[in-house]
């Protein structure tokens, strides 16, 4: 089932979410429409406060573009987008690693607003599946960058909060116009 997904404004997205005790058929079901859900908005990433549900939670896919990656290590192995693709993660951690450069981002709360945000360009994450087993993804590019922007809407914090200050003078402007539209 395709959800709504909550926009810029809504306080749901500002919060810190609370972590995911245990994996019950609902839970189950919520990644199953959140995939569907994101593949609808032909995004990359979906994390549950988007859809209002304030619990860390989250999806990502970029198997679209399996040159967006120059590496990929599942628990210390080499391994191929497609074999985690997509990934639903619970309650993760995440080591960050390598020079930040700055790319592109926009978010599917935040329609119409794309701005460069400086980020690590390597992660490590350990992402807890709903099956119980745990994934230690180690990546760069676009996978690194959009679970780093999954767990950042996992604590509250949108993309816009980490562009520079020269750049926060438009993407206020935008933000502006979202909220009052709303």
């Amino acid at each position: 089932m395709i959800l709504p997904i909550v926009q810029y404004g809504d306080t749901v997205l500002r919060k810190k979410c609370a972590t995911v005790p245990a994996v019950t058929p609902e839970l189950e079901q919520l990644a199953v429409d959140m995939v569907e859900t994101m593949n609808d908005a032909e995004g990359v990433g979906l994390a549950a406060p988007q859809i209002g549900r304030a619990i860390q939670m989250a999806i990502v896919d970029v198997s679209h573009d399996p040159e967006c990656i120059s590496y990929l290590r599942v628990n210390g192995e080499e391994a191929d987008l497609s074999s985690i693709s997509p990934l639903i993660f619970i309650n993760p951690t995440l080591e960050l690693h390598g020079a930040k450069e700055a790319e592109n981002e926009g978010c599917l709360s935040i329609e119409e607003v794309r701005a460069k945000v400086r980020r690590p360009t390597e992660v490590k994450a350990t992402l807890p599946q709903l099956d119980g087993s745990v994934l230690i993804v180690e990546s760069d590019g676009l996978l690194a960058r959009a679970i780093q922007h999954e767990v950042d809407h996992l604590n509250g914090v949108l993309f816009t909060d980490r562009v520079s200050p020269a750049a926060k003078m438009g993407v206020r402007r935008h933000l502006a116009k979202l909220v009052n539209r709303r």
